[in-house]
């Protein structure tokens, strides 16, 4: 056993040297810049996605992904004092999910004040904001700075 350790020992490293003597392929095959090769999503994607951004099986997934973060929240305890951050990320996705084309902001306080500002494209969106905000859980105050500005064509 003992003359059989070192033979093992220098068979290991004699395996690494070799293995090591390769050169990186990665760094000469790589392009000299990433974003090279990058093309611009069409009209086309860009429209499907948004359309798949609001529909009601995202919206379902966006309040399906509140509410299990609320319940892990409750079982650990934090129901009571809810994190700016966690509040900030729950109201974006509500207002996202239900507010086509909007251009919202969220800032979230330690008291549970929610500030939403930007932009939407009509009253009745302007009108949704607050209670979206406030289905919630830790929402206690929602204050709406945003303001309606229709939508520009860029042609």
């Amino acid at each position: 056993m003992k003359k059989l350790t070192p033979f093992l020992i220098s068979g290991l490293l004699l395996l690494g040297t070799a293995a090591c003597q390769q050169a990186e392929k990665t760094t000469q095959s790589a392009p000299d810049n990433p974003a090279q090769n990058v093309q611009a999503p069409s009209v086309e994607e860009t429209q499907a996605a948004q359309k798949d951004a609001q529909s009601q099986v995202r919206r379902d997934q966006l309040n399906s992904d509140i509410r299990s973060r609320e319940q892990r929240n409750n079982t650990t305890g934090g129901d009571t004092q809810r994190a700016e951050g966690d509040l900030e990320s729950e109201v974006r996705s509500k207002l996202e999910a239900n507010i086509p084309n909007g251009q919202l902001t969220v800032a979230a306080e330690k008291n549970g004040t929610v500030t939403v500002g930007g932009t939407v494209n009509n009253q009745d969106q302007l009108a949704k904001i607050d209670p979206l905000a406030r289905q919630i859980k830790g929402v206690k105050n929602v204050v709406v700075k945003a303001k309606v500005a229709p939508p520009t064509s860029n042609r």
